[in-house]
């Protein structure tokens, strides 16, 4: 699981049924953020958002394969969740 910012929101003219009742959100990677290395182009990430996160929220993303665990047995086409939305980060 690592910390991302979303930064805006993914709007599809058709989608899969399965993605009725959440949206689409892109998200940058906090560490990045954070520490000031600002490339160019961003590396976003399409998270599946089902929590409700705006736009400049930290949210907490699991990936990969685990991110289809939260909906078994139903299948949805899913590489990245939004597993929290973080309030206050102290490091």
């Amino acid at each position: 699981m690592q910390l991302y910012q979303v930064n805006g929101t993914v709007t599809l003219s058709r989608s899969h049924l399965s993605f009725i009742g959440a949206s689409l959100k892109t998200a940058e990677a906090y560490g990045e953020i954070r520490i000031g290395k600002k490339p160019n182009e961003p590396d976003l990430v399409v998270v599946w958002d089902d929590l409700g996160a705006s736009e400049g929220s930290v949210i907490a993303v699991s990936d990969g394969a685990e991110a289809a665990q939260p909906f078994r047995p139903s299948q949805k086409p899913v590489d990245a969740y939004n597993a929290a939305i973080i309030d206050k980060l102290n490091v």
